[in-house]
This record gives C-alpha cells, sequence and structure tokens, in this order.
C-alpha cells in the first residue's frame, strides 16, 4: 500500500515537473515582455513582472505593422481551415457511403501525398502559383492547402466507426444522402471536426517558409514574418520588445485551442461520440 502511494505521488511530481519545463519558455516570453532592456540583461536575471508592458507591445504592434499581419494570418487560416474540413468531409463521405470504379486507386492517391510535404514539393508550387498569377494573393496562401490527406483519412476512421444500421434506417425512413450527411453523419462527428480545426488552423498559422516564397509586399505578410522582421528591426536586441510580439502572435491559436479544447481531447476517441 504504502509503495502504491509513493508510485503515486513519484508520478504526480514528474507531471508537475513536466508541466512546469513545457510551461517555461512561455512564461518567461510573458516576462520579458514585460521588462526594459535593462531588467532584460541585468545580472542575476529578473524572473519577476515589470511594468513596461504599455511602450513593449505599443512598439511591437506599429514597428512592422503587427495588427495588418495579425488579419492576413487569422483571414488565411480561417479559409484554408474551412476548406480543408469541407473537401476533408466530402472526399471522406465519398470514399465510405458509394461505390465507383478507382475508388482504390484515388484513396492510395491521396494516402501518397502524405509522405510529400509542402517543403518537398515548394518549388513546383511555387512554378504553378507563378502560372496562375497569384503571388502575393490570397489566393496563392490558401488555395494550395486546400486538399488535406490528414483530414479525409482522419474522417475515414471515423465514418467506418458509425453503426451501418444508421444508414439503413436513413434509407427506410426515405433520407437522401446530402441530409443523412448533415442531419446524422456531421453531429456525429463534432469532436472529430473541432480537432481537425485546431489542428489546421496552427498548421497554417505557423507557416513561414511558403508565405516568404510567396508574398512580396509588406501588406500580404503573415505574423510568423513579422516576427522575425522584428527581430531584424530591433538590432539593438530589445528583447522586451520581440517578446511582446510573439506573445501577441500566440493569442489567436491559443483562443482556438481554448474553446474547442475538449473537441480536441476528445476528437481521436473515435468510440466516445454518441
Amino acid at each position: 500500500m504504502i509503495r502504491k502511494k509513493r508510485t503515486v505521488v513519484l508520478l504526480h511530481i514528474l507531471s508537475i515537473l513536466a508541466v512546469i519545463l513545457v510551461c517555461l519558455p512561455v512564461f518567461l516570453a510573458l516576462v520579458i515582455s514585460s521588462q526594459t532592456d535593462v531588467e532584460v540583461f541585468s545580472n542575476p536575471p529578473k524572473l519577476t513582472f515589470s511594468m513596461n508592458w504599455i511602450p513593449n507591445y505599443t512598439t511591437a504592434w506599429n514597428r512592422v505593422n503587427l495588427g495588418r499581419m495579425l488579419f492576413n494570418s487569422t483571414f488565411i487560416a480561417v479559409v484554408v481551415t474551412f476548406g480543408k474540413l469541407v473537401m476533408s468531409l466530402l472526399a471522406a463521405f465519398a470514399f465510405t457511403h458509394f461505390e465507383f470504379k478507382g475508388k482504390q486507386f484515388l484513396f492510395f492517391v491521396i494516402i501518397i501525398t502524405l509522405l510529400l510535404p509542402v517543403p518537398v514539393r515548394i518549388v513546383a508550387l511555387f512554378d504553378v502559383v507563378k502560372d496562375f498569377g497569384w503571388i502575393d494573393r490570397y489566393a496563392g496562401l490558401i488555395v494550395p492547402f486546400w486538399a488535406s490527406a490528414t483530414g479525409t483519412f482522419l474522417f475515414i476512421q471515423r465514418f467506418r466507426t458509425v453503426p451501418s444500421e444508421l444508414v439503413d434506417a436513413a434509407k427506410i425512413d426515405g433520407c437522401r444522402p446530402m441530409q443523412y450527411f448533415f442531419k446524422i453523419l456531421l453531429p456525429l462527428c463534432h469532436n472529430t471536426i473541432g480537432a481537425l480545426v485546431v489542428i489546421e488552423f496552427i498548421y497554417i498559422w505557423n507557416q513561414y517558409l511558403w508565405p516568404l516564397m510567396a508574398t512580396n509586399s509588406d501588406s500580404m505578410r503573415v505574423v510568423q514574418i513579422g516576427v522575425k522582421m522584428l527581430m531584424n528591426a530591433e538590432s539593438a536586441n530589445n528583447w522586451g520588445v520581440i517578446m511582446a510580439g510573439v506573445i501577441m502572435t500566440i493569442l489567436p491559436p491559443l483562443l482556438i485551442f481554448f474553446f474547442l479544447q475538449d473537441a480536441f481531447m476528445n476528437g481521436f476517441a473515435l468510440q466516445s461520440d454518441k
């Protein structure tokens, strides 16, 4: 009994240490974003909050037009996530509820695309987008990412867990395929949808290389490039301003995760949805 209690206490201590280790970088960024240059480089380091919040955040906001970049990143992430969600749901619905020629081959092709991440095909992708005239436009940052093999595969696995009796009952009641899709299938998959929204939103939000290649003007830049521009602008290593910019860039994905955390946590427990 005593040995079991010691094991439980040890596991709790390790869990607390793991949480502290994960949260420490964010906490340090938040602390530094409130400090002046003198406080940031003080010896020993000052690990308490200071009162330089407003100057640091105001400078970070105005120095690289961070408001415009936040709008760009939010708009692109929302539209891409919505597009991926729609296409993944419809593709998974077709693969799991209809029979057609080449079904297995098409599924194999979709799975193969998982092996070709964007950095591998980025040169060819740039040529295609350039030919369409989408460089430095929202279309060039949005359309190439609408298709999602991960989302399609995830929904295929989820749809396969839905009892076939539901399909038969819907057919007997005269329910058309799209009526079944919207009224029965989607409500059963709300956790999986929420999980995919969180994953795809953060994935698009964190992109750096493709927006750097596909945009030329500052008005089309995204926040990840904005943080880099902020570091270049603060040549004197004003880390209070830089960390203020970093904190502002993580707020939108943090809000998305906050509102969808229950769906995200339950999204991969395929048998838990009722």
